[in-house]
């Protein structure tokens, strides 16, 4: 195994510790994409893990340790989509304070939007 720094990311083993992490983040995302829209309404577990995820993988990302890879952006979006169609047609159920479903979309709305942008900065 190659080293190629004293930091604590400098390595082969942790490179490969970084993908197995991102790599387990984005199939927890995939499977909850992928299964009953139930799931990632607001109040149920996807529905806040989901966004955790994304958050947790633009962490890693910004880091620029070798290891982390983002899913494809076209998935991104695709995601996005899903999951705030969702979203809408769920919230007002829950019935939250206006100003808060309104800060709640645009962080949601965002959190998507640098992901996707980050996976094209990647890939380019």
């Amino acid at each position: 195994m190659g080293t190629w720094g004293a930091g604590n990311f400098d390595s082969d083993t942790a490179a490969d510790h970084l993908g197995d992490l991102a790599g387990r983040l984005t199939a927890e995302v995939t499977e909850a994409m992928a299964g009953d829209p139930v799931g990632i309404e607001p109040d149920e577990y996807g529905g806040v893990t989901v966004p955790c995820n994304l958050e947790l993988l633009l962490v890693l990302d910004r880091q620029g340790w070798v290891g982390v890879t983002l899913p494809p952006p076209e998935v991104i979006r695709s995601w996005q989509e899903k999951f705030l169609a969702v979203w809408e047609a769920t919230i007002d159920g829950l019935e939250p304070k206006p100003a808060y479903k309104e800060e709640r979309r645009a962080v949601l709305n965002e959190t998507f939007e640098r992901l996707a942008e980050a996976s094209a900065a990647a890939a380019a």
